[in-house]
Formats: C-alpha cells, structure tokens, sequence
C-alpha cells in the first residue's frame, strides 16, 4: 500500500506542476526502492494566509511580488499556486476565516532546500504581519515524462 500511495502522490504532483505549465524537477539523488526509476523527492505544501494581523489585506500585487521575490529566486525550477478558504484558530483562541494561498513545491531533500522554505515563511511572516504559515511535506516519488 505504501508505494502505491506514493505513486499517486507522485502522479498527483506531477500533474499539478504539469497543468501550472511548470516542470517538476527530477535532480537524481540515490535510488530508493519505492520510487523504481523515478526520483525521491519532497513535496513542501505552505499554506498562506491572506489577513494580515494589523489590519487589510495581502493584495493580489503583494503575493505576486512575494512569489516573484522570494518564491521563485530560491525555487526556480517550478512551482504551483491555487486560492483557497481557510480557517484557523488564533494563538487567543478565536477561530478565523480567511482567504489563503496554497504553494506546491517538490524538489530534492537537502539541508539548502529546507533552509529555503525556512527563509520563504519567516519572509512572508515578516512582510505581512502573520502569526503563522502552515507547513506540510512528505516523500514522494516524482519524474518528469
């Protein structure tokens, strides 16, 4: 059951950078069994709220020059966005309704790739006056056909 999850991350990755029109990017690190000839990669999923603690709204503007800037200088190999609707709960306890941007990135798993997603959340914490940025990744199987 295990490969066969992480074929479908893998294909569900691969689609989603495929109809970004961006590539995802397959650097040859050793072999692992579960991947057979595709590439052991990260898939890093950051969850960015849009309200900003102070008051208004990250733009439309903003998040592009943020995704220009930050994003891509550390990440150039490709990338997908979407819009969503989040929630959350505060660190007062008040659950908040936010719109949110969703950020897909699958690369290699090195110290420097880490390190980049480390610096692209504090960055956007910073910019626009969040209290947090959800961060989720998992292995994955990924190959560029």
């Amino acid at each position: 059951m295990r490969t066969v999850t992480a074929g479908v991350l893998a294909i569900g990755t691969f689609l989603a950078g495929a109809l970004a029109g961006t590539a995802v990017s397959a650097q040859r690190r050793p072999a692992d069994p579960q991947c057979g000839s595709a590439s052991a990669q990260v898939r890093t999923t950051l969850y960015f709220g849009t309200l900003k603690q102070s008051k208004g709204t990250v733009s439309e503007l903003e998040w592009q020059m943020f995704l220009r800037d930050e994003v891509t200088t550390r990440f150039p190999a490709g990338l997908t966005v979407w819009d969503a609707q989040g929630q959350w709960r505060t660190s007062t306890g008040t659950v908040e309704h936010e719109r949110s941007k969703v950020l897909l990135l699958v690369h290699p798993d090195t110290p420097a790739a880490k390190t980049s997603v480390q610096a692209v959340i504090e960055r956007y914490r910073k910019g626009f006056d969040q209290e947090s940025v959800l961060w989720e990744t998992a292995r994955v199987c990924a190959a560029a056909g």
